[in-house]
């Protein structure tokens, strides 16, 4: 998922610098949505695990 999401940033940053704003912009939503998943997927289980009790 953090994959996908670096993916989109470096396209963003490349049509970005090309001058293609409107698949920059797209590409830079997608990213922080991407990211926004990763997070919250990560805290999930991170707690999961802190409730059964394993070390990180």
């Amino acid at each position: 998922m953090l994959n996908w999401s670096l993916i989109f940033f470096i396209v963003a940053i490349i049509a970005a610098l090309l001058g293609f704003s409107g698949i920059a912009g797209n590409a830079a939503y997608i990213a922080k949505i991407l990211f926004a998943i990763f997070l919250i997927l990560f805290v999930i289980s991170g707690l999961s695990r802190a409730v059964q009790g394993k070390r990180p």
